[in-house]
């Protein structure tokens, strides 16, 4: 009888083929992990064993077969007929007498041993679940909040069933496991009060782009299956692995979520009926469903389950509300970005863009496109045709048959890390989550395009829109004699962008976090309490989640500037200074009663004469100390800080002595200041400069416009725009030269080299030390460098 069931603590990962992967984890994490640190609650598993002798005693297998033997799987309706009355067979077949004896004795153990209120989660574990090449994740059944032995019984039966719901039976047929294969075993295990705490899934690697050196976390209120199923928009977090083996403050990015409602026990005991879903309230909502401190202490438990396993891990995990403890619940190979053997780079570059219809979070890095099919319910399935657009408010697995079907997924609901999250990621297809409003701005059969090719944020486009798709070998870039680096704005963009080849960030502008992540006049929250209530308001909201106004700028500021320095640490990451003009300032919410009306901004209130003016002298102050965090707390001492627009060497040392004044020291913990050079007179006096700054990096499109005397704005004489221009290379060559001369560093971030190759190799011909270029330019300039062709 004994072999029927057995304890967690027992089991370890040689025990797939008597428990399934789910059960075996549990055991091994229990057995192996616990004392690292790893907190896994305990629990009992059924057999194999005890699965095959239930169907082969009451001969429930060859009834099964015969059902199966001739079903089409890809006539949906057949398969829901077929399904159904399989799973009613085995719900209706009494268990072995052998088999209840020893659930009962294991489960009033368990019950025994449980402090206080005894509730038990009961989830399926498949024996050919959770291989590494193969994702059987959330195919069958989990029951929540399972209370007395025939509640456990129940659902014991279910599970059993739930190996047969129409997902399961199409999976393994397409898959190749023969149904004979798989046999279930069902987990009996606490129950982690997270209806009255929070949970979640969690990563070991970033899911989009399979850069390994973080944790990626998702959390909401309740329990975790809303997160899983896709029900909620969750919080997200990101954990450097490498800043937190350090000790220091690890969190490099934070995402609230809108957590509308959450999954809470029912206080009914009907099987089916003992959790329900209730909204949210408001306040609850605008603050973060985790501290730093446990998202670190996540963070830390899934890097010891990574480095047991030694590959990347999916994991599920719960704080319990009564104990405020965090839990883990499964924990499982990663299976998509962990086999993609990332030597071949594939980009989609999409060449046109209706108007949008609806915005969310993007999985996949593609873009697909075709008709528009918006279903309301599973019930309609059978509508969506091969190369439809799904439009749904949220998938399940059921929904599996007719995902693979389509181009591209859109749901109302969900997060990163949701069902259809992992299913479209799996299918190789993009897929736009949490939109809110698709089933209802997108309209059945219009033909849409969907790219998930411009960083975090999905796009619904109107209309079938042109795209390439362009395929990158990474492993025949030759060696050039200067470096290539990478102009990045957009820290959404980080991980994927440093997979490409580089030598680190030559231009990061802070403009691109000041005007995506904040979005909101630094003035106008350093004076929050002078603002109208409407003003207010919109602060409130945009800042939720932070302690205040302030705080909330500096830290996405941090957020933003150290996101990118441990996507490509220890490499260089050049910072440039907010160098957004006048106008573009009093366009961000509150900006306008705080900034001139300028004729010509290209040439005003902006760069270095702005960080020393009165008027703006404290809203320099919020970047020094978002920098001074990165660099110091942090410890990401690759960034280095560049000055833009200095008029004269008056200035510069203004400057200086500003950063220094707000603990930005040249020199002082290996900080590097450069500045860019972009006006004719930091190249005619280049000399004069650099015997104040670490070095230069070029701004070819303002040392253009200004060596040319021309507006780069203005349509009528752009074709004059050229940065090849000989003026504007006597003065190229003057910087590069002086800077040379100095031993400083020297570089080019601007736009030239990456429109103009030939540009590139004449300032490698003049010796200059690096060209940062756009991403998408990065590969074929190189090759054009090495004097070959791109294939």
């Amino acid at each position: 009888m004994q072999e029927y069931v057995v304890n967690f603590d027992t089991l370890g990962m040689g025990d797939v083929d008597r428990v399934g992967g789910k059960n075996a984890s549990l055991g091994e994490m229990i057995s192996h992990l616990s004392a690292a640190g790893v907190s896994v609650p305990g629990g009992f598993a059924t057999t194999a064993k005890a699965y095959w002798d239930f169907l082969d005693e009451s001969g429930l297998r060859e009834r099964i077969n015969g059902l199966l033997e001739p079903l089409d799987i890809e006539d949906v309706d057949a398969l829901v007929r077929t399904g159904a009355e399989i799973r009613q067979l085995i719900i209706d077949t009494p268990f072995p007498a052998a088999l209840e004896q020893a659930i009962t004795e294991a489960y009033q153990k368990l019950e025994a041993d449980t402090p206080g209120e005894a509730s038990f989660a009961v989830r399926s574990s498949a024996t050919a679940e959770d291989l590494p090449d193969a994702s059987f994740a959330g195919q069958q059944e989990t029951f929540l909040n399972v209370r007395g032995l025939d509640g456990i019984m129940e659902a014991v039966k279910h599970v059993f069933a739930s190996l047969f719901n129409d997902r399961a039976i199409s999976y393994r047929v397409h898959h190749g496991f023969e149904h004979s294969q798989v046999a279930l075993s069902a987990g009996i295990q606490r129950m982690v009060r997270s209806d009255i705490g929070a949970a979640g899934v969690m990563f070991t690697m970033d899911t989009e782009s399979g850069f390994r050196d973080v944790v990626f976390i998702t959390s909401s209120y309740g329990l975790g299956e809303t997160v899983v199923q896709g029900a909620v928009n969750p919080d997200e977090f990101y954990v450097h692995k490498p800043t937190l083996e350090a000790g220091r403050p690890a969190v490099l990015r934070r995402n609230l979520g809108s957590k509308a409602i959450k999954l809470v026990y029912s206080g009914d005991q009907t099987h089916g009926k003992t959790v329900a879903t209730v909204d949210v309230d408001e306040a609850e909502r605008l603050q973060y469903s985790l501290t730093d401190d446990e998202v670190q202490d996540l963070a830390r438990q899934a890097m010891i389950i990574e480095k047991h396993y030694d590959r990347p891990m999916d994991i599920e995990w719960g704080k319990d509300g009564q104990d405020g403890k965090l839990y883990i619940l499964q924990a499982r190979p990663e299976t998509v970005k962990s086999r993609d053997a990332g030597q071949t780079l594939e980009r989609f570059h999409l060449k046109a863009r209706g108007d949008v219809l609806s915005t969310g979070r993007a999985i996949g890095q593609r873009i697909g496109a075709g008709p528009a099919r918006v279903i309301d319910d599973i019930s309609q399935m059978s509508k969506v045709q091969a190369g439809d657009v799904l439009v749904t408010d949220m998938t399940d697995p059921d929904w599996e048959p007719i995902m693979k079907r389509a181009s591209a997924i859109v749901t109302n609901r969900g997060g990163r890390t949701c069902h259809a999250a992992i299913i479209a990621r799996e299918l190789g297809i993009p897929a736009v989550v949490g939109t809110g409003d698709g089933t209802e701005r997108i309209k059945d059969n219009f033909e849409v395009t969907v790219s998930c090719a411009e960083g975090d944020t999905g796009y619904i486009y109107a209309g079938k829109q042109e795209y390439e798709v362009r395929k990158i070998a990474l492993d025949k870039l030759p060696e050039l004699p200067f470096k290539i680096m990478m102009n990045v704005g957009n820290p959404d963009r980080a991980f994927d962008f440093a997979s490409l080849p580089n030598a680190g960030v030559g231009l990061a502008r802070l403009e691109f976090i000041i005007n995506r992540m904040i979005g909101i006049h630094p003035k106008a929250l350093l004076e929050f309490d002078q603002q109208d209530e409407n003003l207010k308001q919109v602060i409130r909201t945009q800042a939720a989640g932070y302690s205040d106004p302030v705080q909330f700028y500096v830290d996405k500021l941090a957020e933003g500037i150290s996101t990118l320095a441990a996507a490509f640490t220890p490499k260089p990451v050049i910072v440039r200074l907010s160098d957004f003009k006048s106008n573009e300032y009093a366009n961000l919410i509150g900006g306008a009663q705080y900034e001139p009306d300028e004729e010509n901004p290209m040439l005003g209130f902006r760069g270095a004469s702005r960080y020393t003016a009165d008027s703006f002298r404290d809203c320099f102050a919020l970047e020094c100390k978002a920098l001074k965090k990165v660099r110091d707390e942090m410890g990401l001492d690759n960034v280095w800080v560049m000055v833009p627009f200095v008029r004269t060497v008056e200035e510069g040392k203004g400057v200086l002595a500003e950063l220094e004044k707000n603990g930005l020291k040249k020199g002082e913990n290996g900080l590097k200041v450069i500045m860019m050079c972009e006006l004719p007179s930091n190249a005619l006096l280049a000399d004069e400069f650099l015997e104040h700054f670490d070095g230069y990096s070029i701004g070819s499109n303002d040392l253009t416009q200004l060596t040319l005397g021309l507006d780069r704005d203005s349509s009528l004489i752009a074709e004059l725009f050229d940065e090849r221009d000989e003026a504007v290379k006597k003065l190229l060559s003057m910087a590069i030269q002086s800077a040379r001369r100095a031993g400083k560093y020297v570089g080019i971030c601007g736009q030239g080299p990456s429109d103009h190759p030939d540009l590139a190799r004449w300032l490698m011909d003049e010796g200059i030390e690096s060209v940062s270029l756009n991403p998408d330019s990065v590969v074929e300039t190189w090759l054009y460098l090495a004097g070959e062709q791109a294939q």
